[in-house]
């Protein structure tokens, strides 16, 4: 066990060093330290578990948010591209991020095992506080070991008693685990993290996880296993270790679907979290009123949405209008900082207008903008005349332009108008208005956008400061929102996990069972519970998430058929969720997916077009993004270990292709 320690204090030390900022100590400090005085006090024990989170922020592939946020079918950015084209292998990762990912959340793992193991020690500490930390650690090495999974698929899995050092580094080298060995692990811990965390933290400590957050991540983890990328996924036959041991099991098993489904039920039978509703305001101009229906229009949320303005309600969630500590919809948040900036005002940032001093540069795709429903709950397909492809506004406020009115100003394509009331608190079509209200200049507040070439937020020569799909990205900006001179930012909170999430976990996972069967599950107190399709559980899980956005519940017919109700919850999910925690990215790998919707072109509009009346019509034809070659290859299911790792532990094997 001493050898253990050693290993530990060896990491910690260099953590300690790296993140001495965060812990706001002098960096020195804790390299006197030996881990054995580490756990004497309830001041090194607190610094050693505050280090541990700055790897949680750091834990899924780039600092300020995923990298493969920007690297699906929905939003892109050109400093990606080389993702988008699979310009990358496992000697070439383009970004360091890629390159220290296992390194750094192994870190992250072992010093959250030594912690787990050690804190008893502390005599300054009560046996809730200890047990309480120690399910703080246990959320913390799942969260790594997730974040590695998803991405490589199988990794090594480091026994919790520890490894030798005084052993050779091959001596010391793992083979990868087995896929459902590492799920189950991470289950186990975040099931044992849930029993001794709090149901409800503190405002000072909203970053750190409670019960709903470890089964939120346990829900997470057994919805992605469940899925047919990871269960009985015969492409995968060739994922072995040198020894040929298969690491996915090659045969279908439809209990992890009652397994994912129980899992979101521990969450919801919490009784903790609500989806985040807003009364409408008679005094908002941006307040929307959905258009009239003879059920829904007279009932409350969440049998209706008379009492919901379904704009506010979901753009307050991400735009910094609301507290993280006022939302009953927030699970869970990282609440780390790099560089001054938190994850959402990155977002934020990179998507403003040159004119209010933004990057520019976050391009939302004509996919996205197509899967959006009309404000009546139809699709563009559904419409008819409905969905208006041609011609465009003459006045600000144009009531034929349905709840999209107030956000429409004069010379807007009509194809944005009637749209659904997320459709406006997330896309920047062109000619939104900007509101920029904390602008020191009057001519960059409340000004209209346009990405017409020539135009200063659109194409000018060979820039690339602009959304190169002429739709750019709004979801998580405030209408105070500058970055000109003199401007002001909201403070955002990461939605790292959130109710909605959980009810299309739940909805989606009973979907999958076969109508009859019930499955007997133990949940994370290890009680039995009775699963099965039932299509009322799952209309009460989607229904809310429809009322709060304005629009119909699905009829019947869609609950009772399978594919039917497949098909609508993966769009709810690409809507609902859009460009939060790279879900896109890897939604459409869970689900095998991606070798279709992925080998598409990027579409968007066409940036080569003048504002001239004559010529803007041709803007709005869907045009493939030059600046990208989209690709996808079978290889792309799972990211390829650096070259580098493959050369240090001699027992990992790469994953095919790469």
């Amino acid at each position: 066990m001493k050898k253990l320690i050693l290993m530990a204090a060896a990491c910690a030390t260099l953590s300690f060093q790296s993140c001495a900022d965060f812990l706001d100590v002098d960096k020195y400090f804790y390299d006197m330290l030996s881990v054995d005085s580490a756990f004497a006090k309830r001041v090194y024990v607190e610094g050693w578990l505050a280090n541990n989170y700055d790897y949680l922020m750091k834990a899924d592939l780039g600092g300020f948010s995923s990298w493969f946020q920007w690297s699906s079918d929905d939003l892109v950015n050109i400093n990606v591209k080389d993702f988008q084209e699979g310009n990358y292998s496992a000697s070439n990762m383009i970004k360091e991020e890629f390159k220290i990912l296992l390194r750094r959340d192994y870190e992250c793992i072992r010093k959250a095992s030594t912690f787990i193991d050690r804190v008893v020690e502390c005599k300054e500490m009560t046996k809730e506080e200890i047990a309480d930390m120690q399910g703080q650690a246990r959320f913390i090495r799942a969260y790594a070991y997730w974040a590695l999974l998803r991405t490589f698929g199988p990794v090594p899995l480091i026994p919790e008693e520890g490894l030798d050092v005084s052993l050779s580094y091959e001596e010391l080298s793992l083979p990868r685990a087995k896929f459902d060995e590492i799920v189950d692990f991470i289950d186990k811990d975040l099931s044992l993290a849930a029993r001794v965390l709090p149901r409800t933290r503190t405002v000072n400590n909203l970053g750190r996880p409670t019960k709903g957050a470890a089964l939120a991540l346990r829900a997470r983890v057994l919805l992605f296993a469940a899925s047919p990328m990871s269960n009985g996924n015969k492409d995968f036959y060739n994922v072995r270790n040198l020894d040929g041991t298969e690491l996915y099991n090659q045969e279908y098993d439809e209990s992890k679907w009652a397994r994912a489904a129980a899992a979101a039920e521990d969450v919801m039978n919490l009784q903790v979290y609500n989806l985040y509703v807003e009364n409408p305001d008679p005094l908002d101009p941006y307040c929307i009123t959905p258009p009239e229906h003879p059920v829904y229009s007279h009932l409350d949320f969440p049998d209706g949405w008379q009492n919901v303005d379904p704009y506010t309600s979901y753009k307050s969630i991400f735009d910094g209008s609301i507290r993280g500590s006022q939302n009953p919809e927030l699970i869970f948040t990282r609440t780390g900082v790099e560089s001054g900036f938190s994850v959402q005002q990155f977002l934020n940032a990179e998507s403003m207008p040159r004119t209010a001093g933004g990057g520019n540069r976050n391009a939302v795709t004509q996919k996205m903008v197509d899967t959006y429903y009309m404000d009546n709950g139809m699709s563009i397909d559904e419409a008819g005349d409905y969905y208006l492809k041609e011609g465009f506004t003459t006045t600000s406020n144009d009531p034929e332009m349905g709840v999209g009115a107030p956000f429409i100003g004069p010379n807007v394509s009509k194809m944005y108008g009637r749209r659904e009331p997320r459709f406006y608190a997330s896309i920047a079509f062109n000619g939104a208005i900007w509101e920029c209200e904390s602008s020191y200049e009057a001519s960059k507040r409340n000004y209209q956008c346009w990405y017409y070439q020539d135009e200063f937020n659109g194409k000018e020569g060979y820039k690339t400061q602009l959304p190169i799909t002429g739709i750019g990205l709004k979801k998580f900006t405030n209408k105070e929102d500058s970055w000109a001179e003199g401007g002001y930012r909201t403070q955002k909170t990461e939605p790292t996990m959130r109710y909605a999430e959980i009810l299309l976990i739940h909805a989606e996972a009973l979907n999958e069972l076969t109508p009859g069967q019930t499955y007997t599950i133990k949940n994370y107190m290890d009680e039995e519970v009775e699963i099965s399709r039932d299509p009322e559980k799952m209309r009460n899980s989607i229904k809310p998430i429809r009322m709060r956005a304005g629009l119909p519940d699905f009829e019947d017919a869609v609950y009772n058929d399978q594919n039917s109700f497949r098909v609508a919850v993966k769009r709810e999910r690409h809507i609902e969720l859009f460009a939060e925690n790279s879900f896109r990215y890897f939604d459409l790998r869970r689900w095998k997916d991606a070798d279709v919707e992925e080998a598409e072109p990027l579409m968007g509009c066409d940036i080569d077009i003048t504002m001239a009346n004559d010529t803007r019509q041709a803007f709005y034809v869907p045009t493939p993004v030059s600046y990208i070659k989209k690709v996808f290859l079978p290889k792309m299911y799972l990211f390829p270990f650096p070259t580098d790792e493959l050369k240090r532990n001699v027992n990992l094997t790469q994953n095919p292709g790469w």
